[in-house]
């Protein structure tokens, strides 16, 4: 490893905000091509743009929520460029003077946790986008939708402080994380919500001087960016080792060939010709006003993981996978009040419940945290296995009826009697005689196959631990 990696991301994140950054079109995902746009949007001579109050306050929020100092003025600004996606031949965004300056990101990795700088949070509005022609007769065409032009974005720009594509995907996994909790950006990559740019280059160990870099455009996938930086890190060290120099360009990842391709010359900032965007007022925003933001914040997924650790001593992993949406994490903390268990509840949540979320999501709403604790009260109590409680579950997560009520309409009570019980198993014992010996001889394996056995006789009702228990001590006395 003779070079060291330099990566810094700029994530763009379109807000939830019902209407457009300057205008009342809505920003509905789906509509057909062209059908929510206006004069404004469309860029036509003469009309003017109306901020939209609402997306100032969420892009505070995600400022505020990544410790940057929000500015009392900021300043929208003309990013003068052409784009068939871009009709007025500008983006108004922000540039010297931004929304908000010098915050920082935490993140977790499997060796460390690191603090990311953050250079700054700034607005601006999305661009639209080309459709490329699929049919043979629409090949040789682009076409241009103008739905997504206007859509409220914050753009988070980040230091140059990322060493590996996996803290790069830690990064924005974690970008993305505060940014649903806030409920500022539903976060759906595939859709365009959340996109990111990456900027990477690479320079000898020790070396404090920046190497070229090189821009990877428009990735919408932790899978894509992870890819995209690691090829991206192999080839620039190889054009380095090859003697010849790195160009400063802007690339486009290949996800078929997992390969980037060059795609522009890389503008520099004067190219874009910035000035103070004539049409629009300065932002500004009071530091009481920027403090009752900020008290209103939620708990942050950080947070919330390191507080569920502690409050109900459960291991790192489970914690951060109940944190990983708002939603789920409420659900568990509702679940344990009404079952003080906090292991247990852990369990259930992480893995049936949340299977039966991701593949019924509109049935979430037939089991509740009182339901899910009846139901493990009842596998405590003995009044039901373990097995038969996943059946039990899924009938409850399709239907929304209770456990008790499922529990007894299908008979599925288990058995706790010990007389019943030993009953059965004095007749597994006698039809398996071979097995019985080898079990004697010392083969403790097959009290496995015992239990299996009176399972199957009882349909999975019997008491488990109980059955293995008269097991063992049968066999102990010949």
């Amino acid at each position: 490893m003779k070079y060291e990696t330099v990566i810094g991301l700029e994530v763009h994140a379109q807000l939830l905000t019902d209407s457009k950054l300057f205008c009342g079109c809505s920003t509905r995902f789906g509509a057909d091509p062209n059908a929510q746009t206006c004069q404004i949007c469309l860029g036509m001579p003469g009309v003017l743009p109306v901020l939209n109050k609402k997306a100032v306050l969420y892009a505070i929020k995600m400022a505020l929520a990544v410790d940057c100092a929000v500015n009392c003025k900021s300043v929208f600004a003309r990013k003068n460029y052409f784009y068939p996606d871009l009709p007025k031949g500008y983006q108004i965004s922000q540039y010297d003077e931004p929304l908000a300056r010098a915050g920082f990101l935490e993140i977790e990795t499997e060796e460390k946790k690191k603090r990311i700088g953050i250079t700054r949070v700034h607005m601006e509005e999305d661009a639209g986008k080309l459709l490329h022609g699929e049919t043979p007769e629409e090949k040789d065409f682009s076409f241009v939708d103008l739905n997504r032009t206007g859509v409220p974005l914050i753009e988070i720009v980040s230091e140059p402080d990322i060493r590996t594509p996996d803290e790069a995907v830690a990064y924005l996994k974690s970008l993305r994380d505060i940014l649903v909790y806030l409920e500022i950006c539903d976060g759906n990559m595939q859709e365009g919500s959340l996109r990111c740019d990456g900027n990477v280059s690479i320079r000898p160990f020790g070396e404090t001087k920046l190497g070229v870099k090189t821009e990877l455009k428009n990735m919408n996938s932790f899978k894509f960016l992870k890819d995209a930086l690691a090829y991206e890190i192999l080839r620039q060290t190889e054009v380095i080792e090859n003697g010849e120099s790195i160009i400063q360009e802007t690339r486009l990842f290949d996800p078929s060939t997992g390969k980037t391709r060059g795609m522009r010359a890389k503008e520099e900032a004067h190219d874009y010709r910035y000035f103070p965007e004539p049409d629009l007022l300065p932002i500004t925003v009071t530091e009481e006003e920027i403090e009752d933001i900020r008290k209103k914040l939620p708990e942050l997924p950080a947070q919330k993981k390191e507080r569920l650790m502690k409050e109900y001593s459960i291991p790192p992993y489970d914690a951060g996978v109940l944190v990983s949406s708002r939603k789920l994490a409420q659900f568990y903390e509702d679940t344990v009040k009404l079952f003080n268990e906090p292991k247990t509840a852990a369990n259930w949540v992480m893995g049936d419940y949340l299977r039966l979320l991701n593949e019924r999501p509109g049935d979430a709403a037939n089991v509740t945290p009182g339901k899910l604790a009846e139901l493990l009260r009842m596998i405590k109590d003995g009044a039901i296995s373990g097995k038969t409680a996943k059946d039990v579950f899924e009938e409850m997560f399709k239907t929304g009826r209770d456990a008790g009520e499922i529990v007894r309409e299908k008979g599925l009570t288990q058995i706790s009697d010990a007389g019943e019980l030993a009953g059965i198993v004095e007749a597994v014992i006698g039809k398996n005689p071979s097995e019985v010996e080898k079990y004697r001889a010392g083969n403790q394996k097959l009290l496995g196959f015992f239990v299996g056995e009176v399972m199957k006789q009882t349909k999975g009702q019997a008491n488990p631990g109980m059955v293995s228990e008269l097991i063992r001590k049968r066999l102990a006395t010949g």
